[in-house]
């Protein structure tokens, strides 16, 4: 008997076609997961939107009770009702200039004495320039 070979053309034209059904479907499906994604972000969103809402009705439903209005304006506001002896305890404040804290006057930076270095040295005079704190070196 005569061998048959291995890739027919009926197996190679079978190949050929699975191959662009595959690719045919692949785009469809991909946009198929894409939007099933954005279905399920969209509903998390909503039921967000809808708990802010909830939150926002009760909120409007607590400001028409006269109870919650007083309550709100004795916290907030310092009101007092009809009758009703208040105080209010402010914190002392105290001056601006206590608060200060005196500081040394800062040194200068470390370039500027440098160059005050370099000019005396240039000029002959041998002094070290002054860093603020103190004076090195000087006769």
């Amino acid at each position: 008997m005569a061998k048959r070979p291995q890739l027919t053309g009926r197996a190679a034209i079978l190949a050929i076609v699975v191959c662009a059904i595959a690719m045919s479907l692949a785009y469809p499906v991909r946009e198929y997961i894409s939007l099933r994604r954005s279905i399920a972000e969209l509903r998390a969103e909503k039921a967000r939107v809808e708990a802010e809402k909830q939150a926002l009705l009760e909120r409007d439903r607590q400001t028409n009770d006269p109870n919650w209005i007083k309550k709100t304006a004795k916290e907030r506001l310092f009101y007092c009702g009809p009758g009703e002896k208040c105080f209010v305890v402010m914190e002392r404040q105290q001056p601006k200039q206590q608060t200060a804290v005196q500081q040394q006057p800062a040194a200068p930076p470390w370039y500027q004495t440098l160059w005050e270095s370099v000019e005396a040295a240039d000029q002959g005079t041998g002094r070290r320039a002054v860093t603020g704190k103190e004076s090195v070196g000087q006769p």
